[in-house]
């Protein structure tokens, strides 16, 4: 990948697509297509035809999705797997017929199974049952996975599968309806502080989570695209763990929150626990830079002077 290489960025105004962008200006490739969603509909498949006929580009980093936790999981499944399954099909598909050099397709780690033997290896993919709360999520990612591995098989697409664990940042969503688990925390600490009252957490607390700063995230997936050649999925995490119960107190100290924490241990957890393997990504020469009480003061510090004002 050049410096001057036409590199598609879908989903660039999310949270990862934004970081990348980012990252990529500041590392010197300035040739970047970045379509609003006004400006390209993943989902239809003459308008993404028309897109790559039309722009040509060398490299694709295909980011853009329908994301969510728990809850907005189990609201909307349907739109889940459809939008996901749509859009990367028709990506994927674009690729091969324009004869683009690269293609990153990142999976997630909800796609391995619920009770993998942990640290999570790569070759736990499609070993067991998944976790039921995100199973319409992990099936589109998973069937983005085996398409790209189909496509790298028959037609000779080169592709790059990173399996990332759970990133969190700036440009995160905050809206309790879809937001992942870190942000919603932040907002729910922030309006209990300011309203005095009391703060209750989906879940027992006691599930370990893995999470990775999303500049981390953005940096990792540039290394690859320059440095792995393979169509074998690669798992990109921090290999740090911590239990939400942790979690929670950890934001709440930071945030200053000193009321009453309380667990629903009525409401689903989600797998029990989620750390990936990432042995394989650091024998190649990466691994991740910014710790977890590092990104979550970044992430307050933002949602105080951007979101909260």
């Amino acid at each position: 990948m050049k410096k001057d290489s036409k590199i598609l960025v879908t989903g660039s105004a999310g949270m990862i697509g934004s970081s990348l962008v980012n990252t990529l200006r500041n590392l010197g490739y300035n040739n970047l297509i970045l379509p609003k969603k006004n400006e390209l509909d993943l989902i239809d498949q003459p308008e993404v035809d028309n897109f790559f006929k039309n722009n040509l580009p060398e490299y694709v980093f295909h980011l853009g999705a329908i994301v969510g936790g728990i809850k907005a999981n189990s609201s909307v499944p349907a739109k889940f797997i459809y939008d996901n399954t749509q859009m990367q099909l028709n990506v994927i598909e674009c690729c091969k017929k324009y004869s683009v050099t690269k293609l990153l397709f990142p999976g997630s780690a909800c796609t391995y199974p619920r009770l993998a033997n942990q640290p999570i290896a790569e070759s736990s993919f499609l070993t067991g049952a998944l976790e039921p709360t995100n199973i319409a999520y992990a099936s589109a990612k998973i069937n983005g996975i085996v398409a790209a591995q189909s496509y790298s098989k028959q037609y000779g697409l080169k592709v790059v599968l990173p399996m990332p664990t759970n990133a969190f940042g700036i440009g995160d969503s905050f809206d309790l309806n879809n937001s992942h688990v870190i942000p919603a925390l932040i907002k729910r600490f922030h309006d209990a502080k300011n309203n005095n009252t009391e703060i209750l957490i989906w879940g027992s607390g006691n599930v370990l989570r893995e999470f990775i700063y999303v500049d981390d995230l953005s940096d990792a997936f540039i290394f690859l695209m320059l440095n792995y050649n393979s169509d074998e999925i690669i798992n990109v995490g921090s290999m740090q763990e911590i239990s939400i119960k942790d979690l929670a107190f950890k934001i709440a100290k930071i945030v200053e929150f000193k009321g009453v924490i309380n667990f629903d241990s009525s409401k689903p957890d989600g797998m029990p626990r989620k750390c990936l393997d990432s042995s394989k990504l650091a024998k190649l020469g990466w691994k991740s830079k910014i710790g977890l009480d590092e990104g979550l003061q970044k992430l307050n510090d933002y949602y105080m002077n951007y979101i909260q004002k």
